[in-house]
């Protein structure tokens, strides 16, 4: 089933208890309280292609195989694109100093007042009591009015008809206080000359006989940065001009300077002085937005004869609860001045300004309502950064409608205490029109103009489903689409909403948070922080959910534990482990939850946990995942095959030799654990029966997988691969394959596969087992070698790498007859025995002929950490006239894509070179034998091994001097995690989703009707 058909039925059947359920003022205060402390996410449109729809089913073989050799792997990211979302710089502002300079009773020379004239100065008038008494009313109420857009995090200090002195007292003062966070400066001026030309604002003397002018260059190096400058006076401009002269913001100095500007009007206005507006109506704009709002439209609407002016002083409710008449008011005007901002701002600017401090945000959206107002008067607010002009852009119609339907059930609702408040249908009408949008919009058409309003729904119970439903669409659009949200500040919201339990929500928020991370890596830090990876891992362990739901919920948590320590150690405590592995063990192909996609996802969240961290490979291990995981190398789909080797290869401890030679040297028990021993073998003999899987993406996952056991036996494993390569006499030649019979036979472990007793026969009898029969069902099936015949426990296949003629003449020697070679032996008894060791040689040797380049290359790799620097192509077996010493041409097929070794004898004759390098041993004999097929090293020299003259074949195996993490990242990386996480950053909505979302609304909408 595709993602769509379950969204949408999961929408379908549960739109009705959402429209009617109630909502808990609890949730949506935390929910609110989250957004205002977090409005720190914005920026930058996305400029990456759209991917091709695709369905959620999963992708075809075909398409697997073909894809994976030219593919380029890029998984979730936390760097370019993804970075622009995330503020560069976090600020809070800490201290508020207002000065009001109103000299109530005495007017400014400057100033010539009209009749009736404008007093209101914080909606008090100040000619209503005594002048002293009002500047302190006033004093306090201004102080109020801001306490309400931060409270409890800043400090409000305030001086009434201040001097010099004081003001320069008051600056130092908050400066101090705010320490590095912002110091906002409000000046207003309405009993004071305007400002002059040279950028000075007035003050008073001490006996208020004088007006004393303060440059502004001494209040800026008071204030300091970072700044914001509230100027409510006449020709405010001149002090936006003054500022741009000192700090020459227009250069490359003024980028370094926070400082933020609002000003009442331009240089050559004055302020309006009508009654129908408070005097001080820029500060009644950015401090009381809606009182102001609703006065200033009712004045203009058809209300303005039906209403009483008076009874918007009595709006029911509270600004911050969006569930009264006020409450929502405010909503619908965040919502609204959000919208206008992110439309019309560049992307970086409305960061800045909308998203990085919650006060400054706040006077900004009100600064837009300030533009709409004044310049309705004839006076234009300016701000530094300049903002684009905004006053007529369309959603203040909708401001309008919203604030008239809400203020016609005014009357009824004071009339009557009891009455219910009918709810506005603004956010569902938007809701509306961004889902036309889903139905039309594309990356190539503007964005929608709604996806702020849908950040503003997801704090609401009432609509947050459908908004939940919506997002994900977009979302499902493309990284642009997901970049896009982010920028607009949906991130905080869908964290918080992790704390929900309302099991509808859960399915549409583990899709959200997988296009998230799809494209983020770096939101792992969040999740973990939060508790947000407790919410996936119940979801994974729910059996109500699809699989292809879960397979998602796997992803969020592979990409928590993808190389972050923290998040690692929180999902082992949280019991992933424990998750993971039983259904894993509890899958079967007739169960409905053995989906393929949640298969593979299990196997790479498992992988990633246990990577390179000893504590969840001990548990692993322990919970015998091992035995586990091997059964899914059976699996028909090579996706699965390939993610169960990786997720048993990261399970192989890569900390050296060290650690396992630490026995009686006071070593870490834990590396001579019998357990973990018998693990390692367990997990080496299941690599073994996929060494020639038919698909190259499980084969580059086996040679990664032989990488991290060769760097951790690599001791060992080289002085194997020294002691074949060093010619032997002709008794042990002939007492090979007894040797494989007592080396099998005396393991000591009664478990051991066939891939053992076939790998240990010599070449000329390997070469008996290779002739197969395509038409044998019992052998090929699905494309791949089936696990019950002997070929595939033998690693050899028809059709695989190994299969043609120059097969008959592999490394196979290799195996054994280093068992009595001096140089192998140590004083104590290895981990693993010598047969093992032998096997992964022929294993990585196999690899390194693989046909194709990318596997090959790799098998190369994993031969340089034990010592075999090089091995070359064979030539093609030559017809009967050709002789030995000739040099052969292979095919450009062969050379491509082999890398095959060959004798010593077929190496001179076509000047084909070999470079072989080991420890040190003594100097070969030359050995000529018939039927034994020998690589012989041309730079075999008595070094010792560290000599710098003889340079090993790995730098990961040269000096002792080199740090362990260099070492470890010189170690072939898989690509299968992040070719797999390509998946989920493509749109999962089918077109036939869009068709069934289209009918299933068309019956609602009957249903309605």
């Amino acid at each position: 089933m595709a993602l769509g058909h379950l969204m949408a039925s999961r929408y379908s059947q549960s739109l009705v208890v959402h429209l009617d359920e109630v909502a808990s003022s609890h949730e949506d205060g935390d929910l609110s309280s989250q957004r205002r402390k977090s409005e720190t996410a914005s920026s930058s449109h996305g400029n990456a292609t759209a991917s091709t729809t695709t369905s959620l089913a999963y992708l075809p073989q075909n398409k697997v195989l073909g894809a994976f050799e030219g593919c380029a792997p890029t998984g979730p990211s936390d760097n370019g694109l993804v970075s622009k979302w995330r503020p560069k710089d976090r600020r809070k502002t800490g201290c508020v100093a207002l000065v009001l300079c109103l000299n109530i009773g005495v007017d400014p020379p400057d100033v010539i007042k009209i009749s009736p004239c404008a007093i209101m100065e914080c909606w008090i008038d100040p000619f209503s009591m005594a002048p002293q008494k009002a500047l302190e009313t006033i004093g306090k109420t201004l102080s109020i009015q801001y306490t309400r857009w931060q409270p409890k995090q800043a400090h409000y200090k305030y001086q009434l008809d201040p001097t010099v002195e004081e003001v320069k007292k008051l600056c130092n003062t908050c400066r101090r206080a705010a320490k590095s966070e912002r110091v906002l400066f409000h000046y207003n001026g309405h009993g004071v000359p305007k400002p002059t030309a040279n950028g000075e604002i007035w003050l008073f003397n001490r006996s208020y006989t004088q007006y004393i002018p303060l440059p502004i260059r001494d209040l800026d190096s008071w204030l300091k940065t970072p700044s914001i400058y509230v100027f409510d006076c006449s020709a405010a401009g001149m002090i936006i001009n003054a500022f741009n002269e000192l700090n020459d913001w227009g250069g490359a100095s003024g980028s370094s300077r926070d400082c933020i500007l609002l000003a009442a009007c331009k240089a050559h206005e004055t302020l309006p002085q009508s009654a129908d507006f408070p005097a001080d109506v820029f500060t009644s704009c950015l401090t009381t937005p809606i009182k102001m709002a609703l006065t200033w439209f009712c004045k203009r609407s058809l209300l303005r004869e039906s209403l009483d002016y008076s009874l918007i002083d009595k709006i029911p409710g509270r600004q911050n609860d969006r569930k009264t008449l006020l409450g929502e008011l405010n909503w619908i005007f965040t919502a609204v001045t959000d919208t206008i901002a992110w439309n019309v701002l560049p992307h970086d600017l409305f960061q800045k300004l909308f998203r990085q401090d919650l006060l400054v945000a706040s006077l900004f959206r009100n600064f837009l309502l300030a533009e709409r107002i004044m310049r309705a008067a004839n006076c234009s607010p300016i701000s530094y950064p300049m903002l684009p002009p905004t006053h007529l852009h369309h959603m203040w119609d909708a401001w309008d409608m919203a604030a008239e339907i809400c203020l016609s059930q005014l009357p009824a609702l004071i009339e009557d205490p009891n009455a219910e408040f009918l709810p506005s249908p603004f956010f569902t009408e938007q809701l509306t029109a961004f889902e036309v949008w889903l139905d039309h919009g594309s990356e190539h058409k503007k964005p929608p103009e709604q996806l702020p309003i849908v950040l503003q729904v997801l704090l609401s119970q009432g609509h947050r489903f459908r908004a939940l439903f919506l997002l994900g669409r977009f979302l499902d659009m493309g990284p642009w689409a997901v970049d896009l949200a982010l920028s607009v500040g949906i991130f905080p919201c869908v964290l918080k909403l992790l704390r929900t339990t309302t099991p509808e929500l859960r399915p549409i928020l583990v899709f959200i948070w997988t296009k998230i991370l799809a494209l983020d890596k770096s939101c792992q830090v969040d999740l973990v922080k939060d508790g947000g990876h407790t919410y996936f891992i119940r979801f994974l362990d729910s059996i109500e959910a699809y699989p292809e739901q879960r397979a998602m919920a796997a992803f969020v948590l592979a990409v928590i534990v993808d190389g972050h320590r923290r998040g690692q150690e929180a999902c082992i405590e949280a019991g992933l482990i424990h998750v993971c592995l039983k259904h894993l063990q509890g899958s079967t192909p007739s169960d409905a939850q053995a989906d393929p996609l949640f298969l593979q996802w299990l196997c790479l969240c498992m992988g990633k946990l246990w990577e390179d961290f000893t504590k969840a490979q001990i548990k692993g291990l322990r919970a015998d995942a091992p035995a586990i995981y091997a059964p899914l190398l059976s699996e028909p789909q090579p996706e699965v095959r390939a993610c169960a080797v990786f997720a048993l290869g990261t399970l192989l401890d890569i900390g050296g030799d060290s650690c396992r030679d630490g026995a009686g040297v006071g070593g870490d028990e834990e590396c001579d654990d019998d357990e973990k021993i018998k693990a390692e073998i367990s997990i080496v003999r299941s690599l073994f029966s996929v060494v020639s899987d038919g698909s190259p993406l499980v084969r580059a996952e086996v040679a990664v997988a032989l990488s991290r056991f060769a760097f951790g036996h690599n001791k060992h494993l080289k002085s194997i691969a020294a002691a074949y390569w060093k010619p032997q006499s002709n008794s042990l030649i002939n007492s090979l394959p007894s040797l494989a019979h007592i080396n099998s036979s005396s393991s000591g472990y009664g478990s051991s596969n066939q891939y053992m007793r076939h790998a240990n026969i010599v070449s000329s009898q390997i070469g008996s087992l290779l002739r197969v029969s395509n038409d044998n069902p019992s052998v090929v099936r699905d494309g791949r070698v089936s696990t019950s015949s002997p070929l595939a426990n033998s690693g050899i296949m028809h059709g695989s790498p190994v299969s043609d003629d120059s097969s008959q003449h592999s490394d196979s020697g290799i195996l054994n007859d280093c068992v009595s070679n001096g140089v192998v032996n140590h004083s104590r008894s290895k981990p693993l025995d010598n047969a093992m060791y032998s096997q992964c040689v022929l294993a990585m040797c196999t690899l390194a002929k693989d046909p194709s380049p990318h596997i090959a290359s790799l098998g190369r790799r994993v031969l340089s950490i034990i010592g075999i620097e090089q091995v070359v192509a064979k030539p093609l077996k030559s017809s009967s006239g050709v002789q030995h010493g000739e040099p052969t041409t292979a095919s450009p097929t062969l050379l491509a894509g082999l890398a095959r070794s060959s004798s010593w004898f077929e190496m001179n004759g076509g000047h084909l070179p070999l470079t072989i390098r080991t420890p040190p041993v003594s100097p070969p004999r030359p050995s000529y034998l018939a039927g034994m097929r020998r690589v012989y090293s041309l730079e075999f020299r008595p070094h010792v091994l560290n000599s710098p003259e003889t340079g090993l074949a790995d730098p990961l195996l040269g000096a002792g001097g080199s740090s362990g993490a260099s070492e470890h990242s010189l170690l072939p990386q898989s690509t299968i995690y992040n070719w797999s996480c390509g998946y989920f950053s493509k749109p999962l909505f089918t077109a036939s989703d869009s068709d069934e979302i289209l009918a299933r609304r068309e019956e609602r909408n009957e249903f309605a009707f």
